[in-house]
């Protein structure tokens, strides 16, 4: 199935079906409860962009060796993303939330009192696991390219806010209770709970451990490429070869082998990626470089980001919401038109200021294209596969999370 095809004409009208008894309707839970569940991670996320030498002072580690931090956050995004989605496929939305929210309330715990990197990492990790089921969570939920644009813009503008959020916290309390924002998230469970559908689906399969180990394994050696290129390289080959072989022996286990054939999940994964990749390491890159090509303060330049990552977010809520006037060929020719010129932007503009409007197109375009790309990326699978397409499409996303970070390191701070 191509990723540009236009839906098919509708089938002829049939005949009615004979009476039954009406089933019970499905209510809808508020996009607003699914953006409040799903938001906070992104603030959390984001929050250590401005004070990085904040952390690594406290913690007595070089800058560069901070964001650590950063990377950990994304790499337990990204591999949580995919286990989560098994989770909620084999054991259902409320077993998920429920552990979603023990490992947030527990990785706060540790974040808290943590007085080495290794265990604020630890928590950092927890934090994220916890976050990623519930994104999970949110966007089954969703349905629609309009409602799934409610929930990313929710996260770009979160996302948006962090940084100064972040920065805020820290110069009134400490950074460690600007890591915590996350929390925030649980608002929404009371709500979400009630309104949707907590049973456990019937499961007659084994889970394939094998094929989430080779999974977590890839997306590990994958992440830790921009620190260490020739050992991450040659692991990640290592790894995708076996999970590649294991695939072909066991084509309906944690990784579906359809699914990955099917090329509108296949493109849309890949451009969420490629977009995520330019966004995060755009957000660690362009206050570094404002710092050094301006005399502004960190205040200034948070309150400017802040202002440039709402106006992408805003605006990518407004391409959510026209994409199905649009038609596919268009979002995805502005997506891809905007998309470039973020990077092409920072790279060559001799104005500093005009970074600002490099932020809103990154948030523009990543915000969007979650939004779109996820909805096409699903829609093209089998209906009991969706679970498993929203994790792994959510995988190569925040994969994308865990190579910005890491590649701003190395353009700006010699990491």
């Amino acid at each position: 199935m191509s990723l540009l095809a236009r839906p098919g004409p509708r089938p002829a009208a049939q005949a009615p079906a004979p009476a039954t008894a009406p089933a019970t309707p499905t209510r809808h839970v508020p996009s607003a409860w699914l953006a409040l569940l799903a938001a906070p991670v992104a603030a959390s996320a984001n929050s250590p962009v401005l004070i990085l030498p904040d952390m690594a002072g406290s913690l007595g580690i070089r800058t560069a060796t901070a964001t650590w931090l950063v990377t950990v956050f994304a790499w337990a995004m990204a591999v949580g993303t995919p286990l989560m989605a098994g989770l909620l496929r084999r054991r259902g939305l409320g077993n998920t939330l429920r552990l979603s929210a023990a490992l947030i309330v527990a990785g706060t715990a540790v974040v808290a009192v943590a007085p080495w990197l290794p265990l604020a990492m630890a928590g950092r990790a927890a934090q994220a696991v916890g976050g990623a089921g519930l994104v999970t969570a949110a966007m089954s939920l969703a349905g629609s390219v309009r409602r799934m644009g409610v929930i990313t813009a929710g996260f770009g503008t979160l996302g948006a806010v962090g940084p100064l959020l972040g920065s805020a916290i820290a110069g009134t309390a400490s950074w460690r209770v600007s890591l915590a924002v996350g929390v925030v998230a649980l608002l929404a469970l009371p709500a979400v709970m009630r309104r949707a559908d907590l049973s456990a689906p019937k499961q007659t399969t084994p889970f394939d451990g094998r094929g989430a180990a080779l999974l977590v394994l890839t997306a590990t050696a994958l992440v830790l490429v921009p620190r260490y290129p020739l050992p991450a390289v040659a692991a990640s080959l290592l790894t995708a070869a076996l999970l590649a072989l294991h695939i072909r022996s066991n084509p309906t286990g944690f990784v579906p082998a359809t699914l990955l054939r099917t090329r509108a999940f296949a493109l849309s994964a890949l451009l969420a990626c490629t977009f995520a990749t330019s966004y995060f390491t755009l957000l660690f890159t362009i206050p570094q470089l404002l710092r050094e090509r301006t005399d502004w303060s960190t205040s200034t330049i948070g309150t400017g980001q802040l202002v440039a990552l709402l106006t992408g977010s805003v605006l990518s809520m407004v391409l959510a919401a026209a994409s199905a006037r649009l038609g596919r060929p268009r979002v995805l020719t502005i997506l891809l038109t905007v998309g470039a010129l973020a990077p092409l932007t920072a790279a060559l503009t001799p104005w500093a200021p005009l970074l600002l409007l490099v932020a809103t197109l990154a948030v523009f375009t990543t915000s969007a294209g979650q939004a779109t790309l996820a909805v096409y990326a699903t829609q093209a699978a089998p209906t009991t596969q969706r679970p498993t397409a929203i994790g792994l499409f959510n995988l190569c996303y925040q994969m994308g999370g865990a190579f910005g970070p890491a590649i701003a390191a190395l353009i700006t701070l010699g990491g």
